[in-house]
């Protein structure tokens, strides 16, 4: 069965969750439909932005809770690899050299807030509810942790984390966990609007190194930072984009990428 739509438009990759009757939930198989089709929109040198999206009620209700049910009689071994499975998956989709847009369009729980959290830009209804509720049935965040701490900040962190609390999409907007909330009929264009602009308005070579940028920075000493900077303004320098951007510049020609 595919858990996971793959389809390329307009150079937009939508990759869709398809487990509907089961909220979305994230199953192994799920997860490496997931890891599969991020590969490809990474490979695909006609896509520019990939879109996450989901069929039925809910975004993503988070894990499993048959299977983490069944995950109670793995050895540790066997844990330790599902769990490097999942974080794969959400490694994958916040390094990826193409900008990634969630398209949230029911609530987003646990592991699926975490699939919120690791887009480059969320975009969410008013209804839609976000959550890390994992402490709540004894579990932990323990993955999504390390993303949401470099979104939003220890201290918001640290109340959605240990809390369990869930929110209204307004209320993560205010966080900073989601980038926009639009009305339900209107989502699916605003998202594909943002999209567009982002590909006719920006070149796709510095939106790759600007967000490796982003990753790698952020933990570094200042001066180690600005040296892995200076290094990414050398290799910037070189691209084909930055020539034709100048170029069209200085001959006061429109840019077209």
């Amino acid at each position: 069965m595919s858990f996971v739509l793959y389809t390329v438009t307009n150079q937009i990759a939508s990759i869709t969750l398809n487990r509907a009757e089961k909220r979305n939930a994230l199953s192994p198989e799920l997860v490496t439909q997931l890891k599969a089709a991020f590969t490809t929109a990474e490979q695909d040198n006609q896509v520019k932005v990939v879109i996450l999206k989901a069929n039925g009620e809910s975004f993503c209700a988070g894990a499993d809770l048959g299977y983490l049910q069944q995950l109670q009689n793995f050895s540790f071994e066997e844990n330790l690899a599902d769990s490097n499975h999942l974080k794969e998956l959400f490694l994958k989709i916040y390094t990826l050299k193409k900008i990634v847009i969630a398209q949230v369009q029911g609530h987003a729980l646990a592991g699926g807030c975490g699939l919120a959290t690791v887009c480059d830009f969320t975009f969410s209804v008013p209804e839609a509810k976000f959550g890390y509720t994992e402490v709540r049935i004894g579990f932990i965040p323990a993955l999504v942790s390390v993303f949401l701490i470099r979104k939003i900040g220890e201290q918001k962190a640290r109340h959605l984390l240990l809390t369990g609390d869930i929110i209204q999409a307004d209320t993560a907007r205010a966080y900073g966990l989601i980038t926009e909330v639009v009305p339900a009929g209107e989502l699916e264009k605003r998202v594909n609007q943002f999209a567009q602009t982002l590909i006719t308005q920006n070149s796709s070579q510095s939106m790759q190194l600007t967000k490796q940028l982003i990753n790698e920075v952020q933990n570094l000493k200042l001066e180690d930072a600005l040296n892995v900077a200076a290094n990414q303004n050398a290799k910037a320098r070189a691209t084909d984009d930055c020539k034709k951007g100048i170029a069209s510049f200085l001959n006061k020609q429109e840019i077209k990428w």
